[in-house]
C-alpha cells in the first residue's frame, strides 16, 4: 500500500522527452532509478511505478494526458489508492524560479501552469509542489519556446546534478523536513563536481 503519491510532470512522447516543461517526468526518472521497486506500468492513464523511499512506500506516476489534462490522471490513482490530497507531491518546472533552483511549497495557485491548473480541478489545490526552476527567457513572447524548446548541453550541466541532489535527500520530504531539503537549493544551482 503506498502512503504517498508522488507525481512527475510532462508530456509524453519522444519529441518532448528533453523539454524544459518535462522536467517533473526527468525528476521522476530520476527517483525511479534510485529508489524504484518493481517494474513501470501502465494504469490510471499513467505510467507507474512502485518505489520506497526511505522506508516509505510511494507510488511514481508520470500522467500520459498531456500537461493540460494531468489531473484526470492524478485524480484517479489517488481516489483508487485513497491518498489525501496532502500525500500528493507534484514535481513541475517553474519559469518564476532560476534554473537550477528548486522551491517547495504546499498549495497556492498554478501561475498558469497547465499541468497544475488541471490538478488543481480535480483535487483542489493543498497538495505538495516541488517547484523545479527553468528560469525565464526574459521576453513573454519567448516563453512558449522557451517552456517547450530542449534543455542545451550547458543546461543539462546543471540538471543533472540538481536531479541527484533532489532524489538523494528526497526521505527528508516524507518525513516531514521539507524545509530542509528546500534549504539544500536555496543559495546558488547545483553544478557539476568539476565546477561545469
Amino acid at each position: 500500500m503506498s502512503n504517498w503519491l508522488i507525481v512527475g510532470l510532462g508530456n509524453p512522447g519522444r519529441d518532448y522527452a528533453m523539454n524544459r516543461h518535462n522536467i517533473g517526468f526527468m525528476a521522476l526518472d530520476a527517483l525511479a532509478d534510485r529508489h524504484g521497486t518493481g517494474a513501470e506500468k501502465k494504469a490510471f492513464q499513467s505510467l507507474v511505478q512502485p518505489a520506497t523511499i526511505n522506508g516509505t512506500p510511494v507510488l511514481l506516476q508520470k500522467p500520459q494526458t498531456y500537461m493540460n489534462l494531468s489531473g484526470e490522471a492524478v485524480g484517479a490513482a489517488a481516489r483508487f489508492f485513497k491518498i489525501p490530497v496532502e500525500k500528493i507531491i507534484v514535481l513541475q518546472d517553474e519559469l518564476a524560479i532560476d534554473s537550477g533552483l528548486v522551491r517547495i511549497k504546499q498549495g497556492g495557485g498554478h501561475a498558469g501552469h497547465n499541468g497544475l491548473k488541471s490538478i488543481d480541478q480535480h483535487l483542489g489545490q493543498n497538495y505538495w509542489r516541488i517547484r523545479l526552476g527553468i528560469g525565464h527567457p526574459g521576453d513573454k513572447e519567448r516563453v512558449t519556446s522557451h517552456v517547450l524548446g530542449n534543455f542545451s548541453r550547458e543546461e543539462m550541466e546543471w540538471v543533472e546534478p540538481t536531479l541527484e541532489k533532489l532524489t538523494e535527500n528526497f526521505g527528508l520530504m516524507l518525513d516531514g523536513q521539507w524545509a530542509k531539503l528546500a534549504a539544500l537549493f536555496t543559495t546558488e544551482k547545483t553544478e557539476g563536481k568539476n565546477g561545469l
